[in-house]
């Protein structure tokens, strides 16, 4: 009998502490009783998630600010290493409660998914340091070979503007090679095998500084995406959680603060959007 008694009283005391923090009334009981939720993220997209070469722990604006939400939302974080191809399936089937993980919000993922959407990026031409001066303007891209993931939104995006600015001008199209990821990417474009690359936005500053006087990012982002927290459809809950955590720390500066020490303060939102649209 006291035995039980105890465990009676040690879960009282533990639902007290959680509701000490903003929004834990907030959350589905599945996740109160468990006291964590279980995110879906590969950390290979650096800046955004990544593992620090040197003590292997996670890092990256998404790893920051997924464990400020958590943690404004009175619960903990357990990160799910799950490839980007089997994140959907994994939310979709409960294996994990959210995917947050450098993940564009898009209309075709809005069938399965409901996004909180929490940066701006866009799809971005850049080329070696040494060719810079080959490409001036995104026209000159016109007639090139352009490496990029096949596993993006990427390989579509530049077909259809160079469609719009290749073709349309009379000038010939962009040759886009599909690769392996990101990483393959840069590797063809040092080799030479291509003549330019595309990745999002967000990921260059981090690369740039990374590995000085190496590439070059030419012009402007070419396309405009939303990058969102993923949430199963049926789980409006959890997702209104999340929004009114992230509305928390945009108004207390710590939303800033993370985007600011990763070098990306213009890719911050001006308040919540869910599936790209903004939440009045």
């Amino acid at each position: 009998m006291g035995n039980h008694m105890n465990k009676h009283l040690a879960m009282v005391a533990v639902t007290c502490l959680a509701a000490t923090s903003v929004n834990a009334e907030g959350l589905p009981e599945r996740i109160k009783s468990a006291g964590k939720v279980i995110v879906a993220n590969q950390p290979n997209y650096p800046p955004m998630e990544y593992k620090d070469p040197a003590t292997n722990e996670l890092m990256g604006v998404d790893i920051d600010l997924g464990l400020a939400l958590a943690k404004q939302l009175g619960t903990t974080v357990e990160w799910a290493d799950i490839g980007f191809e089997q994140m959907i399936s994994s939310l979709t089937t409960g294996r994990v409660d959210l995917i947050h993980s450098g993940m564009s919000d898009l209309p075709k993922r809005r069938d399965t998914l409901d996004f909180v959407d929490y940066m701006k990026s866009g799809a971005q031409f850049y080329t070696t340091f040494a060719r810079k001066d080959e490409f001036k303007t995104l026209p000159n891209f016109c007639g090139k070979t352009v490496g990029m993931s096949r596993r993006t939104s990427f390989p579509d995006e530049t077909v259809k503007w160079s469609a719009a600015n290749c073709e349309a001008a009379g000038l010939p199209a962009i040759k886009v090679v599909g690769t392996e990821g990101s990483a393959d990417a840069r590797a063809q474009l040092k080799q030479g095998r291509v003549d330019a690359a595309v990745q999002g936005s967000e990921t260059l500053p981090y690369l740039l500084n990374l590995e000085k006087n190496t590439y070059a990012v030419v012009g402007e982002p070419f396309t405009a995406v939303y990058q969102g927290i993923g949430f199963a459809k049926k789980d409006t809950e959890l997702r209104d959680a999340y929004a009114a955590a992230l509305q928390a720390l945009i108004d207390s500066g710590e939303y800033k603060a993370i985007f600011a020490k990763h070098g990306l303060e213009g890719t911050l939102l001006d308040g919540i959007y869910i599936n790209g649209n903004a939440v009045k």
